[in-house]
């Protein structure tokens, strides 16, 4: 009996042992190649147009306006006349300083004659010392009083080219604050009209200091490079998304620091030809700020996040087996992230197959390119190279 039972566990034991299934093959995953690369540093913020030249056109004179010379919202040129003031007080005043000048003139034309006369008549003692002396004085002030109407001339003509209101600067006009018949006062508050010159434009962009200092920080340690001796260059995304043709320069970084928000003020200029950009828009401004000579860029469907919310990819050992590495992503770049820690030239980042992979398990491996990455990205499977 003992036999029996004994032939019957083993022979139970080799039929269990033949129809065991064989250990599954090691799943397929697609791996790409990090490698080192100049990267260009564009930073994207959020900016404002702010017109290149502002002139407010003001009187300097009182008076009623006559005239308005210009069309509302029009192009005008510097030295083009905008508003006539009424000049008849001034051209009265004008003549009337005019006049005093001729008198004061003709007063030391006598002053200056007598003065003469007396002084060979002073030296032969036909009139007394003080006579002469008194028409020299007299004489000299006369020539003050010259001046003194002269510069009261010069007044009354200044005024009265005050009355014509000229363009200071070329630009649009804005709105205007009078019509014909409004009185205005001289060097009043509110401006008869703006002027604003739109070609140029300029765009502030504002970048926090910390970000400001990670970049200088890197320049400094020889991480970044300056893009080359000219000034940077400047791209905009205009409100609508879509992207504005023409190319800015950085022109300068403001030296203060808003106490307020902790941020600084960028100034880029842009040409604007067709006044597209109006003063007051939203943009969103990209600066080139340096080139990273050593970039390294991990495609961002590679990067997941662990529960503590830390960014990690999973790479293939020399081993083949697989990994997760916590990486420190600096800023995107297109579909990558710019990665500083975590990974190094050289290492197989997995990009497709992930979800069948184990941290420590072996795994068959296939290289792709970037290249063929791209088809994957717009819904197609990635080739895989055998």
């Amino acid at each position: 009996m003992r036999k029996f039972i004994l032939a019957s566990f083993v022979l139970t034991a080799a039929c269990s042992h033949k129809s065991a299934p064989p250990p599954p093959p090691p799943p397929e995953v697609a791996v790409l190649t990090l490698q080192t690369q100049p990267v260009v540093i564009v930073t994207e913020l959020p900016a404002r147009t702010a017109a290149f030249r502002i002139a407010e056109v003001r009187p300097q004179v009182n008076g009623v306006i006559l005239k308005r010379l210009f069309v509302e919202g029009s192009q005008v040129k510097a030295g083009q006349q905008l508003y006539q003031i009424d000049p008849a007080p001034f051209q009265a005043s004008y003549e009337s300083a005019r006049a005093a000048l001729e008198r004061a003139q003709a007063a030391a034309t006598s002053s200056r004659l007598l003065a003469q006369r007396y002084k060979p008549l002073s030296e032969a003692r036909a009139v007394s010392r003080q006579d002469y002396d008194n028409a020299v004085a007299a004489q000299d002030q006369a020539a003050a009083d010259v001046a003194s109407a002269k510069a009261a001339l010069e007044t009354a003509r200044i005024n009265l080219a005050y009355t014509r209101m000229f363009a200071p600067i070329s630009g649009r006009t804005g709105r205007s604050s009078v019509t014909e018949g409004a009185l205005v006062s001289a060097n009043q508050a509110t401006a008869l009209v703006v002027i604003q010159q739109l070609d140029p434009i300029y765009v502030d962009a504002t970048q926090a200091s910390t970000v400001l200092l990670h970049l200088q920080r890197a320049f400094s340690e020889g991480q970044l490079k300056k893009a080359g001796d000219a000034q940077a260059e400047a791209k905009l995304i205009l409100e609508d998304g879509s992207p504005y043709p023409l190319t800015g320069k950085l022109q300068f970084t403001e030296v203060t620091v808003d106490p307020g928000t902790g941020s600084v003020t960028l100034r880029a200029v842009f040409p604007n030809p067709q006044n597209i950009l109006l003063p007051g828009m939203f943009v969103r401004a990209r600066l080139e700020e340096g080139v990273n000579e050593k970039g390294l860029l991990v495609p961002q469907r590679a990067v997941a996040h662990n529960s503590r919310g830390e960014a990690t990819v999973t790479v293939v050992g020399a081993d083949n087996k697989a990994a997760v590495r916590v990486v420190k992503t600096d800023r995107a770049i297109g579909d990558q992230w710019l990665v500083s820690e975590g990974v190094a030239p050289g290492d197989k980042v997995i990009m497709v197959g992930i979800q069948a992979v184990r941290p420590g398990s072996v795994v068959h491996a296939h290289e792709v390119t970037p290249d063929e990455l791209k088809p994957a990205a717009a819904g197609s499977p990635p080739q895989q190279q055998k």
